[in-house]
């Protein structure tokens, strides 16, 4: 399985908890608004001082409004840097990189894989918050169309958000499947 698992809040809390401070914060924009990772470490300062701004998603192009609640918005900026919210590690003109944040990510969840609390066959990744807002706007709504608004999903490629907003049923039938062929 190489692409990223949805992981269960419980668990998925326990990676979180273990992750260096800065990165649990990147995570906790994600699960609150569904960017992607990149998204979230190419917000500026400046973005953020406004709680609700417009963001350029660097993958489609496509822009979306995004909400931080207050609680959030004040860690953030806590610890925000001079331009970006989340500075480099060595120069303050540049954001942390993603790859910082998923080999802590990959760092952590291995711990919990080998003590059971995340499954074995999971891949945890960066993207896996992604899915879990995803399933939890889902749940919270009943509507994939919102789902699809709220990742910015084009509308001609509904089954994309299907995948995500019912990840936790394909994870549990993918991971079923896994402990048969492995008996």
């Amino acid at each position: 399985m190489s692409r990223s698992s949805y992981v269960e809040p419980t668990a998925l809390g326990l990676v979180l908890a273990a992750l260096q401070p800065t990165n649990r914060l990147v995570f906790e924009v994600m699960l609150a608004t569904g960017l992607r990772v990149g998204d979230v470490l190419k917000l500026t300062t400046e973005q953020v001082k406004r709680q609700r701004f417009t963001v350029r998603e660097s993958k489609t192009g496509k822009t979306r409004r995004v909400y931080l609640p207050a609680k959030l918005q004040l860690q953030l900026l806590a610890q925000a840097g001079r331009l970006y919210v989340f500075e480099g590690r060595t120069d303050w003109r540049k954001h942390r990189t993603r790859q910082a944040v998923w080999k802590d990510t990959v760092r952590c969840a291995a711990f919990f894989q080998r003590g059971g609390s995340v499954p074995k066959g999971a891949t945890v990744s960066p993207h896996s918050a992604r899915k879990v807002y995803a399933v939890g706007e889902y749940r919270r709504t009943g509507s994939l169309d919102d789902v699809r608004r709220k990742l910015n999903h084009d509308p001609a490629h509904m089954a994309t958000t299907l995948v995500y907003a019912l990840s936790d049923q394909l994870n549990a039938d993918e991971l079923r499947a896994l402990g048969r062929k492995s008996t």
